[in-house]
């Protein structure tokens, strides 16, 4: 006992006995210190005494599927910041291959009685995945908010950016550039934001995209380039991609087989995430206005929070274009163009 006053008082800052009168519920400690040596007492990992377990801790989970992507660590630095205005202490629950899972992340911050939840992707994008604890969440009452499009059935207030309208920005940029053997480089099949890419292209395309052009992976680099490689084998000139990682590996596999980006492929990614002017070619991407979309996901937790109703529907962003040096003019309308014949037809 007498060590965790002593924890508990040197991360808030205040004496032993003042740490001594919260826990014990005696008055003469202004809300603000018992909210703060209360939260401390979370953080540390120290159960609350009975008579305070009611009530829910300053915490809010923050559940991520992954940090090697930098979209999420850029989501986490956005949200983090704008919890703290709010005097809400973020917990970080990232998921690792055979680690700690999202359920088990659930059953923990429910154990830390945390004041809400914010996923910043997940489960709740993959129609075939487990959903048991989101509803378990939703049986206690705890404030939820979803970043990324979810499945039909969870009643959760959503953040997301505009998919369909990343892809035809992607598309009519290749098409503008004369591509016309454009690839789709998407997430898993039971992925919803893939399922509203793919929708988007077939249009975009005219209904006429051929299921060779489109292939499947895992968000990651090397996924990227295992699956570009299949599309570059069926004579793509420009590759559409899901995520920047997965840009950064179709850019890749042309490399390994000797072709150059943008001259002989064009690569498009999305997110716009940390370094991609850094990249060599500096990667054409389609940004997510990440700033906007965390503090809007953080305003509708803490609306909840504060006891507001707030619209369990989906809230969504519209993106922006990057264009940088992945792309260019096809290479057959660049030979054409860079032809007498072709100058005085392009300037008739």
């Amino acid at each position: 006992m007498t060590r965790r006053l002593a924890q508990v008082a040197k991360k808030v800052g205040v004496s032993e006995a003042t740490v001594s009168r919260v826990l014990n519920g005696k008055p003469g400690v202004s809300q603000t210190t018992r909210q703060t040596v209360l939260t401390a007492l979370d953080v540390l990992g120290y159960e609350r005494p009975t008579q305070l377990r009611g009530e829910r801790a300053r915490l809010v989970g923050l559940v991520l599927p992954e940090l090697q992507n930098p979209i999420f660590p850029a989501f986490a630095e956005v949200i983090g910041g704008a919890l703290a205005q709010q005097g809400l202490t973020p917990v970080l629950c990232t998921q690792t291959r055979g680690g700690v899972s999202e359920a088990d992340y659930v059953d923990l911050l429910l154990e830390q009685q945390v004041s809400g939840v914010v996923f910043a992707g997940g489960f709740f994008a993959q129609a075939d995945a487990p959903h048991e604890h989101y509803r378990l969440l939703a049986e206690r009452n705890i404030p939820v908010v979803l970043m990324n499009a979810a499945i039909e059935d969870l009643d959760f207030p959503c953040v997301a950016c505009d998919d369909e309208v990343a892809v035809e920005q992607a598309w009519r940029h290749l098409v503008s550039l004369g591509h016309d053997r454009i690839g789709l480089v998407l997430g898993p099949a039971d992925h919803i934001p893939s399922r509203r890419r793919l929708r988007a292209a077939r249009q975009a395309a005219g209904g006429a995209l051929a299921e060779e052009f489109v292939e499947r992976s895992t968000f990651s680099l090397e996924g990227g380039q295992a699956v570009a490689s299949r599309l570059l084998d069926r004579g793509v000139t420009g590759i559409v991609c899901a995520s920047d990682p997965l840009a950064l590996g179709a850019v890749r596999a042309a490399r390994r087989r000797g072709l150059r980006v943008p001259e002989d492929v064009s690569v498009v990614g999305y997110d716009d995430s940390a370094f991609m002017t850094c990249t060599e070619p500096p990667l054409t991407t389609v940004r997510q206005p990440i700033e906007a979309m965390g503090r809007a996901a953080v305003e509708l937790l803490v609306a909840q929070i504060q006891g507001s109703a707030v619209p369990h529907a989906e809230l969504l962003f519209e993106p922006e274009l990057v264009v940088r040096a992945s792309t260019a003019r096809a290479a057959g309308l660049r030979s054409v163009m860079a032809s007498p014949r072709g100058v005085e037809a392009a300037t008739a």
